[in-house]
């Protein structure tokens, strides 16, 4: 018998103190993952500049959350 784990592993791992932290990183990746999943990057790339930084974060993990991992710096996202 095949059985699925009940809750997916996610994929990608970011931590947010890194390199792939900044902003242009975390857009380059949610383009790439918008197209991945047959989605329009350009509105997502919008949501994520319509704010500061934490609603960069917010908006891609609102978007692909489901297949990312993204770690939060000890001192928060400001």
């Amino acid at each position: 018998m095949i059985v699925k784990p009940p809750h997916p592993q996610k994929e990608i791992t970011i931590d947010l103190s890194g390199p792939d932290g900044n902003a242009f990183a975390l857009m380059a990746y949610a383009e790439r993952l918008a197209k991945e999943h047959g989605l329009e990057p350009e509105p997502i790339l919008a949501e994520m500049m319509s704010g500061d930084y934490p609603n960069l974060v917010r908006t891609l993990d609102r978007y692909f959350g489901h297949c990312l991992i993204l770690i939060e710096p000890e001192g928060g996202l400001e």
